[in-house]
């Protein structure tokens, strides 16, 4: 906590970058839990949600290409800015649903909204390393992811609570207001070198019009390190099950323990708390395991995942259904601020932006045919009997990155995003 505190106290851009964080992401839970509160409540049916899911799903993986290219290409601070103004306005937009007895308009705000969001998630994470010095990268990572899931928990309870208190149009006035918040924060940050830009090497007169060219070597460079290629793979992996639980959360909390609004905002917070305690187990496990013992720790974080999100879905019990759910995305968040320091160490800053908004393209295109697959089978099925068929399938990917690690498939590739001794280490590396 201290290293967070200092980070927080030294760095203005982080803070600026940390504070907007912290108040738009709380707001996308006040939209996330009213919208699907709103669908459920309209119709009871879990194909509602699944149509809202589709429908921030695929606009997310059509931006990603092109939001990758342009982060790479231009101011990426104005970007985001841009991305924040624009879902300002559809954010306030969802109080035109109120009273419409079809979920058309609902379906086409929800699209807007995801389509904007790539320009402004893939490049705070692409600016992390011009933000924070070689001494703070490590902490800024983990403080950012657990930041996110902080917001989960804290954003998820208190939406819950606002809308079955004061009604879904104070939800989407403080998302609206959220966004502005959070431009005004990212409209503070001064960039060392002048500009957000990256500087570029693979950018020639002959391709500057043609923006696939650009996205298609994104994709060559990925490929060309098994390690990133694979740490990608690992959120499609985890996407075979994750979509379908994404629509679990409502159906369960809504339908299956019979709690409203509120119940869907427990299980998200309950969620979110787990993610925070394996965040902070990450951000103290990070600097003393070796490589070897991280890509260990990657296959069993996975099997924990699964295995615990199965144990939830058969709960009886409404409070040990919240503890295997917070338990599961804790191994979710180890994984994830131990891939996302891997990748802030080894990809190159040109590339950066294209390759965080592959891997976010890549896990969007699999939670949708999970989410298409757990929508229609909600019409036949128990959602008992597609939660846990959605962690065994979360499961697989131990296998499949076991697989790769054992037999070496998965060699540390030569550090170009961050130099080795850019990353803050404590203590001798576990082997």
């Amino acid at each position: 906590m201290s290293g967070f505190l200092k980070l927080l106290g030294e760095n203005p851009n982080y803070r600026y970058t940390w504070i907007g964080q912290v108040v738009s992401e709380i707001g996308d839970h006040f939209n996330n839990i009213a919208v699907f509160s709103l669908a459920m409540h309209a119709t009871g049916s879990g194909m509602v949600v699944t149509g809202v899911m589709l429908a921030r799903a695929i606009p997310a993986v059509a931006a990603g290409p092109l939001a990758g290219v342009l982060l790479d290409r231009m101011d990426r601070k104005r970007i985001m800015i841009a991305s924040d103004l624009a879902r300002a306005v559809v954010a306030l937009a969802f109080i035109l649903c109120l009273g419409r007895s079809d979920s058309t308009l609902l379906y086409l705000l929800s699209a807007a909204l995801m389509f904007a969001s790539p320009f402004f998630t893939s490049g705070r994470t692409s600016i992390l390393p011009t933000i924070a010095s070689r001494e703070q990268l490590h902490t800024a990572n983990t403080m950012t992811q657990t930041t996110q899931w902080t917001t989960t928990a804290i954003g998820a309870y208190l939406a819950g609570t606002t809308v079955m208190a004061w009604g879904y149009q104070t939800a989407f006035a403080f998302n609206a207001l959220s966004f502005l918040i959070s431009a005004a924060c990212i409209a503070r940050l001064k960039a060392p070198r002048g500009s957000f830009r990256a500087e570029r090497t693979d950018l020639s007169e002959d391709r500057v019009v043609r923006p696939w060219n650009e996205y298609a070597a994104g994709l060559r460079y990925m490929r060309s390190s098994p390690l990133i290629l694979a740490i990608g793979l690992v959120g499609v992996g985890w996407a075979t099950g994750g979509g379908a639980a994404q629509i679990l959360f409502s159906v369960f909390g809504e339908t299956v323990f019979g709690r409203g609004a509120a119940g869907i905002g427990q299980i998200w917070a309950a969620a979110g708390v787990g993610l925070v305690i394996g965040g902070m187990f990450a951000h103290w496990l990070g600097p003393r395991v070796g490589f070897g013992g991280y890509k260990r720790t990657i296959s069993i974080c996975y099997v924990l995942h699964g295995g615990s999100y199965v144990v939830f879905s058969q709960m009886q019990s409404y409070g040990a259904a919240l503890f295997f759910i917070g338990l599961s995305r804790a191994a979710v968040a180890v994984s994830s601020v131990l891939n996302y320091s891997q990748l802030l160490r080894h990809v190159e800053d040109e590339y950066r932006g294209r390759v965080f908004s592959t891997a976010e393209s890549l896990v969007w295109s699999t939670m949708m045919v999970s989410m298409m697959s757990a929508g229609v089978a909600s019409e036949h099925v128990s959602p008992r009997t597609i939660g846990a068929v959605a962690g065994v399938l979360s499961s697989l990917t131990a296998i499949f990155w076991g697989w790769a690690n054992w037999t070496g498939r998965l060699p540390e590739p030569e550090r170009r995003g961050v130099e080795a001794d850019e990353v803050e280490v404590h203590g001798d590396p576990v082997v």
